[in-house]
C-alpha cells in the first residue's frame, strides 16, 4: 500500500503525457464552467419564486406584501423578498445563503406549515430579522433609500423631523419602520410569557420574617393581620420588608419618602422624584404617629419640604419574587415590544425620573397596557433614568 507520501509526491509530479498548457487550459475551463454554474444556482435562489417555494411564506407574509407599497405603487417599482432579507454584497450573501439553508428543516418537518404554527413562531422569526438589519444598519433598505438622495422638503412636516434626525444619527431603517411590509407579530407575547415564569417563581417563594421581597403584582395593604380595615395599594416591584406574619397576612415595612405639605398620602421612591411606591388612604396618612420620619430636606427647586419615612401595614403573602431584575426584565420587553411599533423608543436614560412621567403618558394613546402594566413599565424606565445611570 502507498504511503501518504508516495500518494502526494504522486499527486504533484507533472504528467508525463499532458502538456502544461492543456492542464492549465483544462483548468481555467472547469473554473469557468464552476463559477458559471454555482452564480447561475445562486441567482436562481434569490427569486423570489423560489424563495416561497422553500420557506413557509406563500400563505403567510408573502400574502401580506402584495397589499403593501412594496409589491405595487404608481411607479411600477417592486422589491421583492431577496432585495429585502438577502445581502447584496457577495460575502454576506453566501453566508446568509448557508444561513437560510439551514431554515429549510422547518420546511421538512412542518415546524410552520400552518397559519396557526406560523403566528407561534412569528415573533420569535421576526426579531431574529429585526436584529439583523439592525445590526447591519438596514443595508438591504438603504440600498434603494439612501439618506443623502432624498428631498426632506418634499415631506409632511412630521416625517421630515423625523427623517432628518435619523438621517444626522444614521439610524437604521427598522428601528422605526418595522411592520412596512409584513403584519407585526403579536408583540405581548414576549412580555407575558416572561409574567407567566415570574407567577410561577411567586408561587415558589417561601415568605420569612426578616427578608426583603419584591411585589410582582399592585397589593393592597391594610391595617389589621385579618385584611379588613383598608388603608391603601402598594404597587409592582417595590422592596418590602417582611416584619412577621399571622395566617395567610404578613406585616411589610415600606420606606420612601412624602411630601410634609398636605396630606402626603402619596410614597415616592426618592427624595424629589416622582417614582410612586404606594398610595395611602387620607386618613391613614393622617394618623398622628403612622410613620416614623428618618429625615427631612427642602427641594432647593420647589421649596418643598420632604420626609423620608418607614411605615409598617398588612397585606397577603402572595405575589412576591426575591429578586427585582426578573421584574425589570418583563418591563423591558414591555416597552421595547410596544413602544416600537411606531417609531424607535427613546433609551431609559435619555430622560430623568420626572420627564419621564409626562412623555411615557404621552405615548399611552398609542399603547395598549392595562394599568398595572403601565406603572410597572413606568417605574422601570424612571428607576433606569439617567438619575441613576451614567448612560445618558
Amino acid at each position: 500500500m502507498k504511503s501518504i507520501k508516495q500518494i502526494l509526491q504522486h499527486f504533484f509530479t507533472p504528467s508525463k503525457t499532458i502538456g502544461l498548457g492543456i492542464l492549465i487550459l483544462a483548468g481555467f475551463v472547469g473554473g469557468i464552467g464552476f463559477w458559471t454554474t454555482f452564480d447561475a444556482g445562486l441567482e436562481y435562489t434569490n427569486q423570489e419564486q423560489f424563495c416561497i417555494g422553500c420557506h413557509e411564506m406563500e400563505n403567510n407574509v408573502y400574502q401580506e406584501l402584495q397589499s403593501t407599497i412594496h409589491f405595487k405603487n404608481r411607479t411600477g417599482v417592486r422589491a421583492t423578498c431577496p432585495d429585502c432579507h438577502v445581502p447584496h454584497n457577495f460575502t454576506d450573501k453566501i453566508a446568509r445563503k448557508a444561513q437560510a439553508s439551514m431554515e429549510l428543516w422547518a420546511k421538512l418537518t412542518g415546524e410552520v406549515d400552518t397559519p396557526e404554527k406560523f403566528s407561534k413562531k412569528r415573533l420569535e422569526m421576526a426579531k431574529r430579522e429585526w436584529a439583523r438589519m439592525s445590526e447591519n444598519g438596514s443595508a438591504e433598505c438603504r440600498s434603494c433609500h439612501d439618506y443623502n438622495s432624498m428631498d426632506f422638503d418634499k415631506m409632511s412636516a412630521d416625517a421630515r423631523d423625523q427623517m432628518m434626525d435619523a438621517a444626522k444619527n444614521d439610524q437604521s431603517c427598522i428601528d422605526c419602520h418595522k411592520g412596512i411590509a409584513h403584519h407585526m407579530p403579536d408583540m405581548s407575547a414576549g412580555y407575558k410569557a416572561i409574567m407567566d415564569d415570574l407567577n410561577t417563581q411567586a408561587l415558589e417563594t417561601s415568605v420569612r420574617s426578616g427578608n426583603t421581597y419584591y411585589t410582582l403584582h399592585n397589593k393592597e395593604l391594610f391595617l389589621d393581620p385579618e385584611m379588613t380595615k383598608k388603608a391603601g395599594l402598594m404597587i409592582s416591584s417595590v422592596p418590602v420588608e417582611v416584619v412577621r406574619s399571622q395566617g395567610d397576612a404578613i406585616e411589610v415595612k415600606i420606606t420612601g419618602w412624602r411630601k410634609k405639605k398636605g396630606s402626603g398620602k402619596i410614597i415616592m421612591q426618592d427624595f424629589a422624584r416622582n417614582i410612586r411606591v404606594a398610595s395611602l388612604q387620607r386618613k391613614v396618612a393622617k394618623t398622628k404617629g403612622f410613620f416614623n420620619v428618618l429625615d427631612a430636606k427642602e427641594d432647593e427647586d420647589t421649596s418643598i419640604t420632604w420626609q423620608h419615612v418607614d411605615f409598617t401595614l398588612w397585606t397577603d403573602k402572595t405575589d412576591l419574587v426575591e429578586e427585582v431584575e426578573p421584574i425589570w426584565e418583563y418591563a423591558k420587553e414591555a416597552y421595547t415590544a410596544t413602544c416600537s411599533r411606531c417609531h424607535s423608543q427613546p433609551a431609559e436614560a435619555h430622560f430623568d425620573s420626572n420627564t419621564w412621567v409626562g412623555m411615557f403618558k404621552g405615548m399611552l394613546d398609542f399603547a395598549d397596557f392595562e394599568k398595572e402594566e403601565e406603572q410597572v413599565v413606568l417605574r422601570y424606565l424612571q428607576m433606569h433614568s439617567s438619575d441613576y445611570s451614567n448612560d445618558h
